[in-house]
């Protein structure tokens, strides 16, 4: 089975072609690189520019992989959650290659293409088979989950706020840092003191749930307190980051008790941070860490969780439409 799979969530355009046993054939990813002048994605800008690049996108990856539309079996794509307008580039695009060879479609949730990023196979590794705790924390969701199989998974605790990725961004942005800050943030970090200042972690909040609109408050005051620009902004970056990073292997720690999984897998683009890998692999679990191509959103991940969708036959596609929320509610 050969699978083309189309992600336009939030910024980057992506697409991906992928085997039926989960071998990634070409991996696409254009970062539209414009967001930055703004701190932040503009939504309207963000759909015009998938409709731009997402042709592209999806020459390159059929050139990559050595195949054309006529080798293809199923079209997979993301339904949502994510920004509408961009959401709707992927969609149309992908009914419209589908609908032309009147083949199957497979909609596919955003954030299980998170979890199932973990079952491509890369470097010829093997696939991290369920059941196994899977944290995934992005710009947009911070959530942990019990998956048990391929097709779904328990949501056991996730943010009550900003997710991770969010408060990377905020934070960075408090620090006079561009956008996206969480690679910016992490830069500067690695020249400060993680332990200059004590930001809250999460603690109060009850269960396997997260919180980080309060540190981003605690570092606000923190810069407001030093007049002038003389702020020690990289031990400032290093608390603030050690702060989420805590957080997040805490919970985790939480959750592989309580569950009983000796198995961690990580996902979304806070996964690619160096400290938190660094701490989540001290937890003394298995942990399946993918590579940051996968962690950020990419299509190759909307492919896998494909193979495990029951896919839409030609034309019952035809009206499918975007959601902006996720279906499970997070």
């Amino acid at each position: 089975m050969t699978i083309l799979a189309i992600e336009t969530s939030c910024d980057d355009t992506c697409a991906a072609v992928l085997t039926g046993d989960g071998e990634i054939r070409a991996n696409v990813i254009s970062s539209q690189g414009i967001h930055d002048r703004y701190g932040g994605v503009v939504p309207e800008v963000a759909g015009r520019h998938h409709l731009e690049l997402v042709n592209a996108a999806i020459d390159d990856a059929l050139r990559t992989a050595g195949v054309t539309f006529d080798d293809l079996d199923l079209v997979a794509v993301t339904q949502g959650p994510g920004l509408v307008g961009a959401l709707l580039v992927g969609v149309a695009t992908a009914k419209g290659i589908a609908a032309a060879r009147e083949l199957p479609l497979a909609p596919v949730d955003h954030l299980q293409g998170h979890v199932a990023a973990n079952f491509v196979r890369t470097d010829g590794a093997g696939v991290f088979e369920p059941p196994f705790v899977c944290l995934v924390a992005s710009g947009g969701h911070t959530f942990l989950a019990e998956v048990l199989g391929h097709d779904g998974f328990r949501v056991l605790g996730q943010t009550l706020d900003d997710a991770a990725g969010e408060a990377f961004d905020k934070g960075a942005r408090l620090l006079g840092l561009p956008f996206p800050g969480g690679p910016h943030l992490q830069r500067l970090a690695e020249q400060g003191d993680p332990y200059a200042f004590d930001f809250p972690t999460g603690k109060g909040v009850a269960g396997l749930d997260f919180s980080f609109a309060g540190l981003k408050t605690a570092l606000l005051y923190k810069v407001r307190e030093f007049p002038g620009g003389e702020a020690p902004r990289a031990d400032l970056a290093a608390s603030y980051q050690r702060a989420i990073v805590e957080s997040l292997a805490r919970r985790c720690e939480q959750a592989l008790e309580q569950t009983g999984h000796t198995r961690l897998a990580i996902g979304g683009g806070v996964a690619a941070n160096g400290p938190l890998r660094e701490r989540l692999a001290q937890i003394g679990a298995e942990l399946q860490v993918p590579p940051r191509e996968l962690c950020t959103d990419n299509a190759a991940m909307i492919a896998s969780a494909a193979r495990f969708v029951e896919p839409l036959p030609f034309p019952d596609y035809l009206g499918l439409d975007a959601y902006a929320t996720g279906e499970r509610g997070l």
